[in-house]
């Protein structure tokens, strides 16, 4: 039977083209395209990780310029490796649901049932791949199942955007996500967030046209949560007045057509400052969609609710279920500790584990040649853990 790898990111394809090199039958889903998370930043957005970092596979990735890669770029260096490899990927399928089959330690050839439902090219950044609802509710949505010896969840950590709790979050004009920087030219917009999205988009609207405000709640911007070559762009922009700043200030109320904000541990009508706008993003970080693991119990109990694994065999408690990727920090903190280019021996531990045995390895010269690349790039790392 095959193993199923749940989502077709970097990490996910990543495992599977190792698996699949070890002779192993690995099949990708996805809730949405190839590279969901990535599809949904706004165009011309580029990676803080140098491209050496995020290739995968193997395989180079290069810009033209030697830039760090692109959007557009990325997606299309997936898109590339996926039809080398021949890696089959189903996207627009959501898992819904996964359950043991029978006795498993009398029926290890198939260990796990996993429901699917078709979402008809319809998912988009903020869609959930479930809603939270119990592996029977889970059931009675599939559309169809497939049985797996082995199941690699390879879902990533940033399913869902932050929320503020606040009246009028819900309105239209009201998103966690920044999209195509031509919709905001001559438009009014409050950008809530104070480290890299937030000051990345406040910056790029800027420069698209918009007129730009910003609201964080310190009273003034981390100084360790901005990558070196935004903050003094930023900074700039806010002492010309061409980016009007609100420190130590929260959103109180939204509206159609302005936004409430208070001084940060005031509540009071002095305390209280209404503005106009005509878009609101709350880039204010994201949590991870965890209700996979909430099915399977494997959900710890620290504050970022990752799930419990084996670090030498990235298996879970749950025999045959393992985790890949960014998936591993749960839900992380504006202190990010996992990123794509930390992740890329967890295929190698899965593969070994699953298959039993070690990768053959390549000849003396080859061998010699990839270690002191890999030892080259854990140095960078190490003392540069976010390029």
């Amino acid at each position: 039977m095959p193993t199923v790898v749940v989502g077709a990111g970097p990490s996910g394809i990543e495992t599977a083209i190792e698996l699949r090199r070890r002779g192993v039958d690995a099949h990708v889903f996805d809730a949405g395209p190839l590279g969901h998370t990535i599809s949904w930043w706004a165009p011309g957005t580029r990676w803080f990780s140098s491209n050496d970092r995020i290739a995968i596979a193997g395989v180079p990735l290069n810009t033209v310029d030697q830039a760090k890669a692109s959007r557009e770029e990325y997606l299309n260096y997936l898109r590339s490796v996926v039809d080398q490899f021949a890696v089959p990927v189903n996207t627009f399928h959501r898992l819904v649901s996964i359950s043991p089959i029978g006795d498993q330690a009398h029926d290890a050839d198939n260990r796990w049932r996993l429901g699917f439902r078709r979402t008809l090219g319809e998912a988009s950044a903020s869609d959930k791949r479930t809603t939270g609802q119990s592996t029977c509710e889970g059931l009675a949505e599939a559309e169809f199942f497939v049985d797996a010896h082995a199941v690699v969840l390879a879902v990533g950590g940033t399913d869902f955007p932050n929320r503020l709790g606040v009246p009028g979050e819900e309105l239209p004009h009201v998103d966690g996500y920044l999209r195509e920087i031509h919709r905001y030219h001559g438009r009014r917009v409050l950008i809530v967030g104070g480290r890299n999205s937030a000051v990345e988009a406040a910056i790029r609207l800027h420069r698209g046209g918009a007129n730009v405000s910003l609201c964080y709640h310190r009273e003034q911007l981390p100084s360790d949560g901005i990558k070196y070559w935004l903050r003094p762009e930023i900074e700039g922009l806010i002492r010309s007045g061409s980016i009007q700043s609100y420190f130590g200030a929260r959103v109180a109320e939204i509206t159609p057509s302005t936004v409430t904000l208070r001084a940060e541990d005031l509540d009071d009508a002095q305390s209280r400052t209404t503005i106009d706008s005509d878009d609101v993003l709350t880039l204010i970080g994201y949590r991870q969609d965890q209700s996979l693991f909430e099915q399977l119990g494997i959900v710890s109990d620290s504050s970022s609710g990752s799930p419990l694994f084996d670090a030498e065999t990235m298996e879970t408690e749950r025999e045959g279920i393992y985790v890949a990727g960014t998936a591993v920090g749960g839900t992380q903190s504006s202190h990010y500790q996992v990123f794509l280019e930390n992740c890329h021996d967890h295929p190698r531990k899965i593969a070994d584990h699953l298959c039993g045995t070690r990768a053959t390895l390549p000849e003396v010269s080859e061998r010699e040649t990839l270690e002191a690349r890999d030892a080259g790039l854990r140095r960078r790392i190490a003392w540069q853990p976010e390029s």
